[in-house]
């Protein structure tokens, strides 16, 4: 296994943890990332709880979103999300399906949300609406045969974000760090909105602030800054990826000779 698709599956698994951590994600939900060295598949975590995701939970999947080796392990039901929507943006690089209580009242309500503060930007100056019910009448409300994946992905049209009514979200960026700050930033940016029209006015940014703040976004240092940043915060909740708990304890670990020179004194 080449060493950018072991980072890969590394960059799932902590981007499902930390929009676990951060409160985005809870038993639901997925993340993920266009394969690093193959256009034409992604890597998506069997079925599992967001917060618990490992690197070796991790597989390949084809645009059609079959599992490139066969599955010992159940599959999220909804992963043709992901498939058709790298089918129709060979921009993006990683996706996340979420249900935040943040997003949830827009999605409830038909609520526009609007970018409303300079983090809140990279959501972009239009979140466009998917409703599964104008297409497909009444469904179980999960997005699981390709017809219903690539209905989703033509509301997303060249857009950052689709709200899906009555639903959840679907966000995408360019890397799973660039992900993680559009999604979290935009949670938070839901939060200031219906606060502040609980104070009875919204003012939002205008399209040349969007534009401008967005940019800004787009750096490098400030996704390395923000990934660091829920990295850390992941770490001292005590849900980090195993393998790198385990580097961190044998680090702390005293050398074998104060270890005997402890055990003489007892």
């Amino acid at each position: 296994m080449g060493r950018a698709l072991n980072a890969a599956r590394e960059e799932v698994a902590l981007g499902n943890r930390i929009l676990a951590n951060e409160g985005v994600l809870d038993a639901f939900g997925h993340v993920s990332v266009r394969h690093p060295e193959n256009s034409g598949r992604y890597l998506l975590s069997r079925s599992r709880s967001p917060e618990l995701v490992e690197p070796s939970d991790v597989l390949e999947f084809d645009l059609d979103s079959n599992p490139v080796q066969p599955a010992k392990a159940g599959l999220y039901s909804e992963r043709v999300i992901h498939g058709e929507i790298y089918k129709a943006r060979p921009d993006v690089m990683a996706v996340v399906h979420h249900h935040s209580p943040a997003i949830l009242p827009f999605c409830v309500s038909g609520i526009e949300l609007v970018p409303v503060f300079h983090l809140g930007a990279p959501m972009g100056t239009k979140v466009p609406f998917w409703d599964q019910r104008d297409d497909f009448g009444d469904t179980n409300m999960l997005v699981v045969k390709p017809e219903e994946g690539a209905s989703l992905a033509r509301a997303l049209g060249r857009n950052a974000m689709v709200l899906m009514r009555r639903h959840g979200a679907t966000v995408v960026g360019t890397s799973v760090p660039d992900l993680c700050l559009r999604t979290i930033y935009a949670c938070r940016n839901a939060e200031f909105q219906l606060q502040a029209r609980m104070l009875g006015h919204v003012s939002m940014l205008s399209p040349g602030e969007v534009e401008k703040c967005a940019a800004i976004h787009k750096q490098p240092n400030v996704t390395t800054r923000t990934w660091e940043y829920w990295s850390m915060r992941l770490e001292k909740s005590g849900n980090g990826l195993p393998a790198r708990k385990a580097v961190a304890r044998a680090k702390r670990k005293p050398s074998g000779g104060k270890a005997k020179r402890k055990s003489s004194r007892r």
